[in-house]
């Protein structure tokens, strides 16, 4: 017999706990970063990959491994996988939180332009040569540019104080064609070398990451993907509108600009390292929210959980499907998200009729 979950005194579904879901989420990070790091060209057991991650730490060996196997994992694989984990995380937070700021499922940060602003950007920043920051000046060009993207997208959606999805959805059509047009020329003004760099904004990899590259989006990922789950108790109140949350003591409108800003943070520098990587906003906190319910104090860092694990995996994939060739993972995320995406238009629209 099937087997089916308790009820609540309302007749639904008992939801799982959130330490239950986090932990569940936790293991199954783990478990991804274990098997992504160990599948290659040059195989390493997950016996093997304890064993090389717990060697500095002077631990026994779980398993044999030979110094190639070590310098693969800690060279290659390693920054790869952490870099998938971080852009993975800031990108589902920062959808999730979008989704709770304009209270609509279908906020996405690509959809709404926020990755195509951040792509312009990082162009911009590649073909003019500014590099006055160091490394840090593509991650912050790349904020720049979300920033801009996100606060235009906000300010046209207000229509007498509340958010008009229509004019949304439409703000961030209009956006992302035009960020794609100037993306385009600077394309055509590019070198052959910025060209093989542009090139890969468009598609999205996570196959130039280093060290270097992981700790120079590491502090900015890592500021917004922890900055916005402290939102979760406005982002709750939001859901009674804005004017129900300023009732509530809410400071709204600085509320709503610090999640912009946060939000802009982790896509841009997201963007900056990994290219354009689409729908892994929108289809991650759809389906927590399926499972955990709309508390954003669970959802946001549940979706931090599920957005690295599902990148990596994607990433994963993307590099061993077609081996030695590897397929750009924005292809797989868009192949993913948008037939879900499409669900979605359809849920709301039977719900309209």
């Amino acid at each position: 017999m099937e087997r089916r979950l308790p009820l609540t005194r309302r007749g639904r579904a008992a939801r799982p706990g959130a330490a239950l879901t986090l932990t569940v989420l936790t293991g199954l990070l783990a478990g991804a970063v274990i098997l992504a790091v160990g599948r290659g060209a040059l195989p390493i057991s997950p016996a093997q990959v304890l064993s090389i991650l717990l060697a500095p730490l002077g631990a026994a060996p779980l398993a044999p491994f030979d110094e190639q196997q070590a310098a693969v994992l800690w060279v290659i694989r390693l920054p790869r996988v952490l870099l998938g984990a971080l852009v993975g995380a800031g990108l589902a937070v920062a959808g999730a939180a979008l989704q709770g700021l304009f209270r609509n499922p279908l906020a996405d940060p690509g959809l709404m332009g926020i990755t195509s602003g951040a792509a312009l950007a990082a162009a911009l920043s590649v073909v003019l040569g500014l590099n006055t920051l160091g490394t840090y000046s593509l991650p912050a060009a790349a904020f720049a540019g979300s920033l801009i993207a996100t606060a235009l997208v906000s300010l046209l959606a207000q229509d007498r104080g509340r958010v008009n999805v229509t004019t949304m959805l439409l703000a961030g059509i209009a956006i992302n064609a035009l960020c794609s047009a100037g993306t385009g020329l600077m394309t055509f003004l590019a070198t052959d070398e910025q060209l093989r760099t542009l090139t890969f904004w468009n598609l999205g990899s996570l196959g130039g990451a280093t060290w270097p590259t992981v700790l120079s989006a590491l502090p900015l990922i890592l500021l917004g993907t922890v900055g916005l789950p402290l939102t979760a108790r406005a982002l709750n109140a939001l859901t009674l509108g804005e004017h129900g949350a300023a009732h509530l003591g809410v400071p709204v409108t600085r509320v709503k600009w610090l999640i912009i800003s946060l939000v802009a943070l982790s896509v841009g520098a997201g963007v900056a390292v990994a290219g354009s990587i689409g729908f892994i906003g929108l289809v991650v906190p759809h389906l927590l929210r399926l499972l955990t319910g709309p508390n954003h104090a669970t959802l946001l860092p549940a979706s931090a959980l599920l957005g690295a694990t599902l990148l990596i995996l994607a990433d994963l994939l993307a590099r061993t499907v077609a081996a030695p060739a590897e397929v750009p993972i924005g292809i797989l995320t868009a192949l993913l998200g948008a037939p879900f995406f499409l669900y979605l238009l359809r849920q709301r629209r039977a719900e309209g009729a």
